[in-house]
């Protein structure tokens, strides 16, 4: 008699959706106990490894696990909550590439005199050297704006509704240093760019220079503000008289997403600057390359209308503030001579910045957004 009541009770709880809640209960189980063991082994590694030894170890996992499904790796960085540098700094590499694109400008017949170049874009090759599927794949440069110190361009990202802008200028009434110096002194951005929530460095790389940055900003109204997590690099190259500053989003443990804000995930900029003589000697010409996923519903040609007045916007106020820290003597700091540290096969550390802070947990994804 037992087994058949036990059976007629599974049914008649099988009938009111007891089975889904079984099922739901097993699931919540066997998750939470995986979780508490991941947190139980990265406890138990805490004490006994020092803070270099977990990140030689983990980086040593990560290479192992990092191109497997699922994302091992990037799990596995949460979880221990340090970011790899080994995978996410910026490399010589995509710093040469950005200089190579400004040579190939320059190598064109003087932009700006001749009529043939001032109305039809430049057509440089792909960045991705080697590999001609990706090259016939680039769509070619529309004109946007063309003005007397700069002229924009744009071209359609392939694959997605988003567009790759360029930007072409030059200064004559500021030194490269200035300019330079001005965009990026974090402390002195939040005092001359109004739309600035919050702006920190959360972890610097001693081997090639890099940092990450936290960066909330106000988009305008209906919009939500934005956040970018992104990692950024710097250069300057004496002997071929070139600075560079490359950036691009990333991801960080340290800064989980908030429900304040939407994340920006994908971003990329590119900054070259060349000195009409010298680099404390007024006058440079410029190039920005840019591109990010503002995660809108708007329709592209919103979006894209934002990004291309909004980017010469942005420009023209850092050269005012640039211009106000050179007549008020504002103090900036100077990058060029804080020099990053030359690539070492020793140098293995990082140095995490004091304004590292914790920004609250993860607040469930916001689907629909402005």
């Amino acid at each position: 008699m037992l087994p058949r009541r036990l059976l007629a009770a599974w049914l008649a709880g099988t009938r009111g959706g007891g089975l889904l809640a079984l099922l739901a209960n097993q699931c919540r189980f066997v998750t939470g106990l995986r979780v508490r063991r991941a947190q139980q082994i990265a406890q138990l590694y805490g004490r006994l490894y020092s803070e270099s030894s977990r990140r030689v170890l983990l980086g040593r996992l990560w290479r192992r696990l990092h191109g497997r499904p699922g994302h091992a790796s990037a799990l596995m960085a949460a979880l221990a909550g340090v970011f790899v540098w080994d995978e996410e700094r910026i490399q010589e590499e995509e710093l040469q590439r950005s200089i190579n694109e400004m040579k190939r400008l320059e190598e064109m017949s003087n932009m700006f005199q001749s009529s043939g170049v001032q109305h039809h874009p430049p057509e440089p090759k792909a960045q991705t050297e080697g590999n001609e599927d990706s090259e016939g794949k680039e769509q070619p440069w529309e004109m946007v704006m063309d003005k007397k110190h700069f002229k924009l361009w744009r071209r359609p990202i392939t694959g997605t509704h988003l567009y790759q802008y360029r930007v072409f200028g030059t200064y004559t009434d500021v030194t490269p240093r200035q300019f330079f110096n001005v965009q990026l002194d974090t402390e002195y951005r939040k005092k001359w760019d109004a739309l600035v929530i919050k702006l920190e460095v959360i972890e610097r790389d001693v081997v090639s220079g890099s940092e990450v940055l936290h960066w909330v900003t106000h988009f305008p109204y209906p919009m939500y503000s934005r956040d970018y997590v992104y990692v950024r690099r710097y250069s300057v190259d004496q002997e071929n008289n070139m600075m560079v500053l490359v950036s691009r989003a990333v991801e960080h443990p340290s800064v989980p997403e908030s429900p304040e804000f939407v994340r920006v995930r994908s971003y990329e900029s590119q900054m070259v600057i060349r000195p009409h003589k010298s680099f404390d000697e007024n006058g440079f010409d410029y190039l920005l390359t840019y591109s990010d996923n503002p995660q809108t519903v708007f329709p592209r040609y919103c979006v894209s209308w934002m990004v291309s007045s909004g980017m010469p916007d942005f420009l023209e106020k850092l050269h005012m503030a640039t211009l106000k820290a050179k007549n008020m003597e504002i103090k900036v700091k100077d990058y060029i001579s804080a020099k990053p540290l030359e690539m070492s096969s020793e140098a293995k550390a990082t140095s995490q910045s004091s304004e590292r802070k914790n920004e609250g947990s993860c607040g469930p994804a916001r689907i629909e957004y402005a």
